[in-house]
């Protein structure tokens, strides 16, 4: 059909070159003399016309969208076709049932907290015109007809319009989004999310339990959704203050809306009459309660409901929602009783229904619709989702340094101090009960620069958003780049002066409407996790914040800086072994962990299967609390079809029973394990000294810079974020994570993905561990998830197509470093095969093998001409025709949509 569509738009000849180029490039797979080949195909593509260029790749991008969206719609066709008893949750309930029994199924059902914190990090290169389009096309392939049936045509038809569509529709952004922008394609999958997938998926799980005996308990939301989009201001000059206002005034509005909807569904199927079921008091009391205060409630409403008080109460609630939009939209303020200050007052009045039909021998209905819609409610809140705010270490000390200037005394000289003398002056600051900046940092009258103002205002930002939509609006402050207990709380005595935290002392009892996290990024900081936190805990005032926080401390691992840090393997082992540390220090001082896994899509940003990624993680660490990111592309391709949804949903809750019931001793004994922990503590520091090699390399920068496309991601408009921390210093260290995976992606080097690997797993074999590696493969799922996600990215890596890039944008005097990447590639393939003991990489996977080919014939040819066109943009400096970036934009927009992410 794409054929025929391109034939029909652009002509035969356009067709006919696609065609040529295709075999061409399957011909490079297959043919022994692949140079020979590819110089074949960089003459075709040589001098031919910006428009003609622009064709090319997006007919191949095009076929990509169109195979994405198969291979998404095969998934479901899966996910359809197994048997019930190898569903996920249903597998893991009968897991824990039979090894545990049912007061273990109850324990985990009543302590599951899976959040999934979706963020507007920006490696999704779609636009939302073109999503939608797919969406489409997705649920007419999922269609059922049989060949030559007129149901068959009609599908055809319109799979063909929906393809003209996507062909006549203009795939790049003009402008960068605002964060208000990411904010609004947010909305799209959040209320996608809780009218569909979310209640569907808990609606599984109760079942299952209850078949097995146990319960999940009315009021629980075992799956909550959570925002970064207008709270993280790290590196985003764009995420002020007013933005985060605006950003929550249209989640509310969208949350009030999906609230009333769900509420009118209930309206018309509770239509319970009391001349048929004896009537409740307390639910009668509430109706008269609330019609006490809505004195304008319409008398015919009443009238038409009088026998039938479930529906009332319904609709009075709905007026509720309707004058808490107007109180937001207005800023009024609340009027108990009249319209709901926070989630709790919805939770509240809806359990009057729940309650009411519980004691009138409705007992099916409030495990059923009354159970989903209370849930929904309850998660929905009137916020939609629970913002995260985030902010760089460095910018709370940055307005601290200025508050103590002012007052003089032993905090003058803030910024000399050691981290340990901050740790000693924030720790008495934070027990003291003086203003450490008083009025005038409200009104902006402290004469503080505008950075440091800013983050005054943040706090304060949050303080008045807790006042109109509730505390749970934002309860989560982390703090970037957390380097010690001191970052930590420099944060808290900004939010005590913002009124957020009260320390008790003596006969005042304190409170705490936010929680402080810690992002532990690098190396460094995962190695002194425990360290950080006993220094917290220690710490009276820090203490007390714990405690008034439900005796929780939450504390973010980011995936994404310590590998560009370290490389694959280090960061991941350094992470694992952070995870034990914080499990046991927690331990010690009674206070419950909950671990936010800052992962992104590919595996140098912490992605892989979400499945196999709970299930490694060290025992004990899994409680039913985890939290962890949704970012860029994989939001899309996890949630855009609600199929899809549920299948991620349900293994995630599935991986998380699992892993917490399953998994809270160790599996190995403490002999096995020391001997692993040895073993791992060698092959990782051998990775490290092979990835800083490369890192450290004076020429790196500039090599990064030519021989990829990073310079041209600002332009493809994809996120409100700038590339580069303001905060940071120049050159790579500067760079973003996204960035940095982003370039050796797009050329196909993909560095941060496996580089070391293979070094770190030849020191071991040759030093005669080779048996202990094989068996680390074979019986440790930690050891194996890590292998198997550097296979897939070692599959996705193609040298060849990287050495036409490096020989073609970079300097003949740049070579040795590409000359080193293929050496250390070389090893890591040999390395590879030999402990899985595959004849080649993926063989244990053969249907991602198999996509993973095909892709390549159709990805050569953009690659190709993404060559072609750096190097016109590049000769052609600042006089670049619009044109001609276009075309280049439109390859980059190409090899994501075909290595199926970009950073």
């Amino acid at each position: 059909m794409l054929g025929q569509i391109l034939a029909e738009q652009k002509g035969e000849d356009l067709l006919d070159q696609v065609e040529r180029i295709r075999q061409l490039a399957k011909d490079a797979r297959l043919s022994t003399s692949r140079i020979e080949v590819f110089a074949e195909m960089a003459d075709e593509l040589r001098d031919l016309p910006m428009e003609r260029v622009t064709d090319l790749v997006r007919a191949f991008t095009l076929y990509f969208q169109l195979a994405n969206t198969a291979e998404q719609n095969q998934r479901a066709r899966v996910r359809k076709s197994r048997p019930e008893s190898e569903e996920w949750i249903s597998r893991a309930v009968a897991r824990i049932g039979d090894s545990l029994g049912t007061d273990e199924l109850n324990r985990i059902a009543e302590k599951l907290d899976i959040r999934l914190v979706f963020t507007a990090h920006p490696t999704e290169a779609s636009r939302r015109a073109l999503l939608g389009k797919l969406r489409r096309l997705f649920d007419v392939l999922s269609e059922t007809t049989e060949e030559g049936t007129a149901a068959r045509r009609r599908q055809d038809r319109k799979l063909e319009e929906i393809i003209e569509l996507l062909w006549q529709t203009d795939e790049l952004r003009r402008t960068a989004p605002t964060p208000v922008d990411e904010a609004r394609n947010l909305l799209y999958y959040l209320k996608e999310l809780y009218t569909d997938a979310l209640p569907e998926t808990v609606s599984v799980l109760a079942a299952e339990l209850e078949a097995a005996g146990a319960e999940l308990k009315p009021g629980s939301e075992p799956l909550q959704l959570f925002s970064w989009i207008g709270g993280d201001r790290d590196g985003n000059p764009f995420v002020t203050p007013e933005v985060t206002a605006e950003i929550l005034r249209m989640q509310a509005n969208e949350a009030i809306d999906v609230a009333i909807d769900k509420l009118t569904y209930a309206s018309h199927v509770l239509s319970i009459s009391t001349k048929l079921v004896e009537p409740d008091e307390q639910l009668r009391a509430s109706i008269e309660a609330d019609l006490a205060t809505l004195t304008k409630f319409p008398r015919f409403v009443q009238e038409l409901f009088v026998d039938e008080p479930f529906r009332l109460k319904i609709e009075l609630m709905k007026g509720k929602f309707l004058r808490t939009k107007a109180r937001i939209n207005e800023g009024t303020e609340h009027v108990p009783g009249a319209d709901y200050s926070c989630t709790e007052d919805i939770r509240r009045d809806f359990a009057v229904i729940t309650d009411a039909l519980d004691r009138t021998g409705s007992g099916r209905v409030v495990t059923g619709l009354a159970g989903d819609i209370r849930r929904t409610l309850g998660g929905i809140g009137l916020t939609l989702a629970s913002i995260d705010v985030r902010e760089h270490s460095s910018k709370h000390h940055e307005l601290l340094e200025q508050l103590y200037a002012r007052l003089g005394g032993e905090g003058s000289a803030y910024g000399e101090k050691s981290e340990e003398e901050l740790t000693e002056l924030l720790s008495h600051e934070l027990a003291s009960k003086r203003p450490l900046a008083g009025p005038g940092i409200v009104n902006g009258t402290l004469g503080l620069t505008d950075s440091a103002q800013r983050t005054y205002d943040t706090f304060a930002e949050v303080a008045r958003a807790q006042s109109i939509y509730g505390p749970d609006v934002a309860e989560t402050y982390i703090v970037s780049m957390t380097h010690g207990a001191h970052d930590i709380l420099a944060a808290a005595v900004i939010a005590r002066e913002a009124g957020l935290i009260s320390i008790p002392n003596g006969t005042t009892s304190g409170h705490a409407t936010i929680g402080f996290v810690p992002l532990l990024e690098e190396v460094r900081e995962l190695r002194i996790a425990d360290e950080i936190l006993e220094t917290l805990f220690a710490d009276p005032s820090y203490r007390a914040i714990v405690r008034m926080r439900g005796n929780l401390q939450e504390v973010m691992l980011g995936y994404s800086d310590s590998n560009k840090d370290s490389g694959v393997l280090t960061s991941q082992w350094e992470i694992h072994q952070a995870q034990r540390r914080l499990r046991d220090v927690a331990a010690k001082h009674g206070i419950k962990l909950r671990l936010f896994h800052g992962r992104g899509g590919s595996v140098g940003r912490g992605g892989g299967p979400t499945y196999d990624s709970i299930l490694s993680q060290p025992y004990g660490v899994l409680d039913g609390e985890i939290k962890f990111t949704e970012q860029g592309e994989v939001i899309s391709d996890k949630y855009l079809h609600p199929e899809l949804a549920r299948e991620n949903l349900e293994l995630t809750v599935a991986a998380v029973m699992e892993a917490s019931s399953l998994h809270r001793a160790a599996r190995a004994s403490a002999d096995v394990q020391a001997s692993r922990d040895r073993l791992m503590d060698f092959i990782s520091e051998a990775a490290f000294r092979r990835y800083r090699e490369l890192i450290d390399d004076p020429d790196l920068p500039e090599y990064f810079v030519t021989t990829t496309p990073v310079q041209q991601l600002g332009m493809l408009n994809i996120g409100s974020r700038p590339a580069k921390r303001t905060t940071a210093e120049s050159g790579i260290d500067g760079l973003r994570a996204i960035p940095w995976v982003f370039g050796w992606t797009q050329s196909r080097q993909i560095v941060p993905g496996w580089f070391g690997v293979g070094t770190a797993l030849r020191a071991a074999r040759e030093a005669g561990f080779g048996g202990e590696l094989k068996d680390m493969f074979d019986s440790w799922h930690f050891f194996r998830a890590v292998i198997s996600n550097v296979e897939m990215t070692a599959k996705k890596t193609d040298l060849a197509i990287a050495q036409h890039y490096v020989r073609s944008l970079a300097p003949e005097r740049l070579w040795p470093l590409f000359d080193l990447i293929r050496e250390e590639f070389a090893i890591t393939i040999e390395e590879l095969t030999a402990l899985t003991g595959c004849d080649d990489l993926l063989d244990s996977n053969p249907v991602l093998k198999r996509t993973l080919e095909v892709r390549d014939q159709y990805l050569h040819p953009i690659s190709y001409m993404q060559v072609n066109l750096l190097t016109r943009i590049r000769e052609a400096g600042p006089e670049a025709s619009e044109d001609l970036k276009r075309a280049l934009l439109t390859t980059i927009n190409g090899i994501s949509a075909g290595m199926r992410n970009t950073g």
